[in-house]
């Protein structure tokens, strides 16, 4: 997930901006590498990991110069000892410094998040915090709301993302550090709904993340930057890693400065700082200090605390015990056959992965500082893992069989995602994408939608189990609850929940579609009727019929200011994301039209059955009004739908 600008006074901010930089070719960075200095253990690899260093050369440098990224960063551990760090490309574009992997320091956005469940599981086996102890039992300045009566939110639901809260990602980055709320005031100001009983369903849930950080900072009576300083960074040497905002003056110095492709440049990305320091906001290490603790964590180290490490590890929720779950803010996702633990994380500019597998003592971490074309940087730390453990850690085990005769009916459909918004503008994401799962004959099923791979077309599986199916070619697993429900191994914090059909994305786009091109039209066609009226010296109508009809035109000209101005954004999803967490006035504004198309909308309700009752223009007129009115109800009511309504005040 990470998943989602302005308008012409911003594209004009952000060409301004690309022309500022001198541009970057992608395969000239991809040149620039630089290997952390001799000394340690890095640049030879292992006897056992032979070539890992031309492996990684090639992937990295090719995905630099294919998806237009500035830079990266690789380390990859094994037997205990860093056996490979190295840069790629540039961290800084004007100024063209090269990343070094030892002392360049990236944001690493939600990977953080292991570095906050570290923290929350030294204080459980100390006996200061209860895993299964309501949370307000530890809070005092605020308290969680009672939703579920009998059923609260625990220390442990926060760190497997099953509190149940509401997903909202919009105003909680800042540009200025300086600026970044106060966590336990930023979390008490902006506690979201509870939209599921605690402990029924995982969904990636920054808040309950941030919310556990806070209550390390009650428990141990230290801010939480300087506990994870205290207790997990300095321990450990980790000294090129911080939580805290701003970053001191000897990191900030090496801190990569992050980037989206816009033309034939680079735009600097805002918007990596927050209150919200627990899930990764403002968060920076280099990649040996993620290697520094990749060892660590699968060496158990008692620097961490007895046990701490191995708490993480451990499988502490699963939504179906035939698939892969959570430990403490690491997800289990296997590779070959072999455990694999697996945590990513994506702020603006950056895009972040890290995976352990424990059984070989194998850990790779890969952070860039660019979003790529299409956002697909994201993806592409996954790709080099696999890439690396397919060959260091081959799948020699035999494929699941098939199994004939299992019941497939009522599982074709569109399913969404439940990371979705309830109550929040980003619920548009739904109306825009969606997973479908077809049913072919013989019991097998074709999805879409349902890939992490943002370049995957459908994917095809044959069933192994009542409700569990294989992926064809591939690893993936799928499970169905037999409730609506939808679990996929590649990604244990979510699950997809089928839609009725009167909440299919198709219906809705049909709807909105077609309300859009009726206002469109009746924008366009409204000033012309009365021109044409005026011409020919027809008589007036009524005071009332032209307010009935300027108020149709006001709304056609909303609607399609809103339509015009949103695909404007959507042009450009890496700036929309940023746009959204940092919480534009322009999204505000945006979503104002469609508040003030209500109400010229209820003056056309009122004006249609005016125009019946007093006969008002020709019985084809009344008929074209009639149907405009529709329209700005279908239109309005996708909107409401999607949560895109909004008020002028904000």
């Amino acid at each position: 997930m990470h998943t989602t600008r302005r308008m012409r006074t911003l594209v004009a901010g952000v060409t301004a901006g690309a022309l500022a930089l001198a541009p970057l070719s992608a395969a000239s960075a991809a040149l620039v590498t630089r290997e952390s200095p001799a000394g340690a253990p890095v640049g030879a690899p292992a006897a056992e990991l032979t070539g890992i260093g031309q492996l990684v050369d090639q992937v990295v440098s090719t995905q630099l110069a294919r998806d237009r990224i500035p830079g990266a960063a690789v380390v990859v551990v094994a037997g205990g000892k860093q056996v490979f760090a190295k840069g790629y490309g540039v961290s800084n574009v004007p100024a063209r410094t090269p990343v070094d992997a030892a002392s360049t320091a990236f944001f690493t956005g939600s990977v953080a998040k292991i570095f906050t469940a570290t923290a929350a599981a030294q204080l459980i086996r100390q006996g200061k915090l209860d895993p299964s102890a309501d949370v307000n039992t530890y809070l005092k300045a605020f308290k969680i709301r009672d939703t579920y009566p009998g059923h609260p939110v625990t220390v442990a639901d926060l760190l497997t993302h099953t509190a149940g809260f509401d997903d909202d990602p919009r105003g909680v980055a800042v540009a200025d550090p300086a600026a970044a709320p106060a966590l336990g005031e930023y979390l008490a100001a902006h506690q979201p709904d509870r939209v599921r009983p605690p402990g029924t369903l995982a969904r990636y849930d920054n808040y309950g993340v941030a919310l556990a950080g806070y209550l390390v900072q009650v428990v141990s009576g230290q801010p939480f930057a300087q506990y994870a300083q205290d207790h997990v960074f300095g321990p450990l040497g980790m000294s090129g890693t911080t939580f805290v905002q701003p970053h001191p003056a000897a990191i900030q110095a090496r801190v990569a400065v992050g980037y989206r492709p816009v033309g034939r440049g680079q735009v600097r990305e805002e918007g990596q700082y927050g209150a919200w320091s627990p899930t990764g906001a403002g968060t920076v290490a280099t990649a040996t200090d993620l290697g520094t603790f990749m060892i660590a964590q699968m060496a158990d180290d008692p620097r961490l605390g007895a046990g701490v490490a191995q708490s993480l590890r451990e499988q502490h929720f699963t939504m179906d015990p035939r698939l892969p779950g959570m430990g403490w803010m690491l997800q289990h996702a296997p590779r070959n056959g072999q455990p694999m633990l697996f945590k990513n994380g994506d702020v603006p500019g950056f895009h972040a992965n890290l995976a352990m597998l424990p059984d070989q003592k194998i850990g790779i971490y890969v952070v860039y500082n660019g979003d790529g074309t299409n956002g697909v940087a994201s993806w592409n730390g996954r790709d080099l893992i696999h890439q690396i453990v397919d060959r260091y850690v081959p799948d020699t085990s035999p494929a699941p069989k098939a199994v004939s005769g299992i019941d497939t009916s009522g599982l074709a459909g569109n399913y969404r995602v439940n990371r979705i918004s309830h109550t929040q503008v980003t619920k548009v994401v739904a109306l825009l994408s969606t997973a479908t799962v077809a049913v072919a004959p013989g019991g097998s099923l074709t999805t879409s939608g349902l890939s992490l791979n943002p370049n995957a077309g459908d994917q095809h599986w044959y069933p192994i189990g009542t409700g569990l199916f294989q992926e064809q070619a591939g690893q993936a697993q799928l499970a169905f609850d037999g409730k609506g429900n939808l679990f996929t191994s590649d990604d244990p914090t979510v699950a997809f929940t089928k839609l009725a059909w009167y909440s299919s994305p198709t219906l809705h786009q049909i709807m909105l579609g077609a309300g859009v091109v009726v206002l469109l039209v009746a924008f366009l066609w409204f000033p012309i009727l009365a021109l044409v009226r005026q011409r020919k010296g027809k008589p007036a109508h009524s005071r009332w019929a032209r307010a009935a009809r300027v108020a149709a035109w006001l709304t056609g000209g909303l609607t399609t200011l809103f339509i015009g101005w949103l695909a404007v954004l959507a042009s450009d999803m890496n700036a929309l994301t940023e746009s959204v967490v940092l919480g534009s006035v322009v999204l505000t504004v945006l979503l104002s039209l469609n508040g003030i198309a209500v109400a010229t909308t209820a003056v056309m309700i009122a004006g249609t059955g005016a125009a019946w009752a007093r006969r008002w223009w020709t019985v084809t007129g009344r008929m074209a009004y009639t149907i405009t009115t529709i329209a700005a109800i279908s239109y309005l009511m996708v909107a409401f739908t999607y949560n895109l309504i909004g008020t002028p005040m904000g």
